[in-house]
């Protein structure tokens, strides 16, 4: 009984970093700023998931007709300028 008990200990405990590694954080929390981040999935032409350098995941929101995220592929590094949760520009790298 101790052994089950102290595998499911193991098991929660260990999982507790994964979950709050996929944790996601909306946009508009993000301080304005230039990132680098890479990109994990497109979603349209206009919304893009990616991973900041520091683990935290967000989704990009496009301001204005000039930025298409449709062009972009995951794992691909992209420098990103934020302006109060949206993105007026972008970079692939």
């Amino acid at each position: 009984m101790r052994q089950v008990l102290a595998s499911a200990l193991f098991v929660s405990v260990s999982l507790i970093p994964s979950l709050a590694f996929a944790a996601t954080v909306d946009a508009a929390l993000v301080p304005d700023g230039t990132y680098v981040v890479k990109v994990e999935k497109v979603q349209d032409r206009s919304h893009a998931v990616v991973m900041m350098d520091n683990g935290v995941e967000t989704t990009l929101v496009a301001q204005g007709s000039n930025v298409d995220f449709s062009k972009l592929q995951p794992n691909q590094s992209v420098k990103v300028s934020l302006i109060k949760g949206k993105c007026p520009v972008f970079l692939a790298q």
